[in-house]
């Protein structure tokens, strides 16, 4: 008889609940990956060209395609005023599967990491072992 799947250490699910501070948004530099496809519907929602959207707000890292950042780290789409996204129903993959990644969820530290800088990490809802992974599978960060 075959040996059952080992479980992740989350298997019981994990608790998110976004507290809406922006903080996932600024902060230390970093990547946020965009794809073409993504490219070309911030593109739309903010209305120029994506070829225009590119020069102005993407960077080209090796083969890979990121938002650029403000000098203090915050990403070029985040409002201070409002301390939310201005493309939010265009956000990047990267953006709409946070905190669910592979290098949060890795190893219970990795989570624990992550709870410690995101407050609604390990809060509010419960999400299934079947989410979590089905939010990873999305993209690998």
């Amino acid at each position: 008889m075959p040996e059952p799947a080992k479980l992740p250490w989350y298997a019981d699910g994990l608790k998110f609940k976004c507290t809406g501070c922006g903080d996932c948004c600024t902060g230390a530099p970093g990547y946020v990956w965009v794809n073409n496809a993504e490219i070309a519907a911030l593109a739309e929602l903010v209305g120029m060209s994506v070829a225009e959207l590119e020069r102005r707000f993407v960077k080209q890292v090796g083969v890979r395609k990121s938002l650029k950042e403000r000098r203090d780290g915050a990403c070029v789409f985040f409002d201070d005023d409002t301390r939310k996204c201005t493309v939010y129903t265009a956000r990047p993959r990267q953006c709409r599967t946070w905190p669910f990644w592979d290098s949060t969820t890795r190893t219970p530290a990795d989570w624990e990491q992550t709870c410690s800088v995101c407050p609604g990490s390990g809060t509010g809802r419960l999400y299934s072992l079947e989410q979590i992974d089905a939010q990873k599978a999305v993209i690998r960060i």
